[in-house]
């Protein structure tokens, strides 16, 4: 009985198709019409086994090709218009050529062809013989087709989607930062590929603070693996220097962020300045009104507002973003004047702050041997220079806090395991460059006092060069 009732279902949901009595398939590809697409193969030269394995995708693949000849570089289309598209609330006029490079439109023509014609294959002959390949276009005495197209993206604005049909007919149509993302929105949803990787190209070059959001939600939205790479790549190396400056900090999303602290190729002048970039982002996020990035006393003095009853988070507000503070090494923070500081705010359990002061002790208690830790590549000291300008080798100047005088061994001979990384410009794209992990004994006679070289060539600025030690036991 379970069975009839199902047959008698699929039954009801057969539709007529055109004007004819030929029935249309409830589950099917190409409006399930096997006559309409037996006559399309014929006119398209297709195997019609190999059509019914993807109709649509064929199909309208075959018409991209027999028009790419004369669609492009052509200027704009002369003669009338072939069909009218209705879509955000406006008519469009194109034509054939045209809306065969996007497989949405090429799918809503051949579709409305069919339903609406009685002899598909002649009005598709007519078609193919009124756009020779080389040839000027004469008027076409095609049957005009009418197609809707629903639009439900917020994303596509009619500005947007105009600029998307304009590079239907030209190869060059100027984009801006500010409807680019409407247009990828609109190309998406015409399945135009051309003009959806000249926005991802786009997008790619102008990352920057104010742009980094969206860009990375529309690589997101539209599983865009090259965009969202290139945005973790970009935040990684500009987070503190650059983004952690501006107000645009409060707008990276967590995701995002989480990701950028535990990547490899993060960039941060020290331990300390990554922290007080990931507690200004806190700030943000609880303070929205707040329009300028506030001095750092203010931010100590917000956080240390909270009840003493428990640290900041593990209280309610801050249980949430736990996780990002778990990717930073508290144990690169070596100033006593910094780690007082994180104490008198209340912002880390107790226990962090305890065992970092413990390893620390144990460490000078040793040598300098940090026998707490063993991965360097997570665990590690780091530390950056962010060259703006060329400098000689022989310059002493450096303005970075790392080159001031902290805690000196007295060994002769020091066992360090290291890596430097280098991120720079190399013909206008961003290169990552590296040593392996190296384990040295550095000391006071050469060859032993310097270390390794990492060379790259490059006229590129800036330089975004990475440090990361830890001291074995030796």
């Amino acid at each position: 009985m379970k069975m009839l009732n199902s047959q008698r279902k699929t039954r009801l949901e057969r539709r007529i198709v055109g004007a004819t009595n030929r029935w249309r398939f409830p589950q099917d590809h190409f409006c399930g019409d096997l006559l309409a697409l037996s006559q399309m193969c014929n006119i398209l030269n297709i195997d019609l086994d190999e059509a019914l394995k993807n109709p649509d995708k064929l199909c309208i693949s075959k018409f991209q090709k027999f028009f790419s000849e004369n669609i492009m570089n052509s200027g704009t289309q002369s003669g009338e218009a072939d069909v009218i598209l209705e879509c955000l609330g406006f008519k469009w006029e194109l034509h054939h050529p045209q809306i065969f490079q996007s497989e949405t439109l090429g799918k809503l023509y051949l579709r409305a062809l069919i339903q609406n014609t009685k002899t598909p294959q002649r009005e598709l002959d007519k078609v193919l013989k009124a756009h020779p390949p080389g040839k000027t276009k004469k008027r076409s005495s095609v049957k005009k087709i009418i197609i809707s197209l629903r639009i439900n993206d917020p994303a596509v604005t009619r500005v947007a989607f105009a600029v998307a049909l304009k590079n239907l007919y030209m190869n060059e149509v100027e984009m801006t930062v500010d409807n680019v993302l409407g247009v990828l929105a609109s190309a998406h949803i015409l399945q135009f590929n051309r003009l959806f990787q000249k926005c991802v190209n786009m997008m790619l070059n102008r990352l920057a603070p104010t742009t980094i959001k969206n860009f990375y939600l529309a690589g997101c939205k539209y599983k865009e693996e090259q965009l969202i790479i290139a945005c973790e790549k970009w935040l990684a190396m500009n987070l503190v220097p650059l983004v952690g400056t501006q107000i645009h900090l409060r707008q990276i999303p967590e995701p995002l962020l989480y990701k950028v602290l535990k990547s490899p190729r993060l960039f941060t002048f020290s331990e300390f300045d990554l922290l007080k970039t990931l507690l200004m982002w806190v700030y943000l996020q609880m303070n929205c009104k707040v329009q300028m990035i506030p001095i750092h006393e203010t931010m100590l003095e917000f956080f240390n507002s909270f009840s003493k009853k428990c640290c900041f988070l593990e209280q309610d507000p801050g249980q949430s973003w736990m996780p990002l503070f778990l990717c930073l090494r508290l144990h690169g923070i070596t100033s006593g004047k910094d780690l007082e500081e994180l104490k008198h705010i209340n912002f880390f359990p107790e226990s962090w702050l305890v065992r970092v002061t413990a390893n620390h002790y144990h460490a000078l208690e040793s040598g300098g041997n940090m026998i707490h830790l063993k991965d360097l590549s997570t665990q590690a000291m780091r530390f950056g220079l962010l060259f703006r300008q060329r400098i000689k080798h022989t310059d002493l100047e450096c303005s970075s806090p790392v080159c001031e005088h902290s805690t000196i061994s007295l060994r002769s001979e020091r066992l360090v395991k290291y890596e430097i990384r280098a991120q720079t410009l190399v013909d206008g794209r961003w290169q990552e460059f590296r040593t392996n992990q190296i384990m040295q004994k550095f000391g006071f006679i050469k060859p032993g006092c310097k270390s390794h070289a990492l060379k790259i060539k490059t006229e590129g600025i800036p330089i975004y060069a990475s440090f990361a030690f830890i001291f074995p036991a030796s």
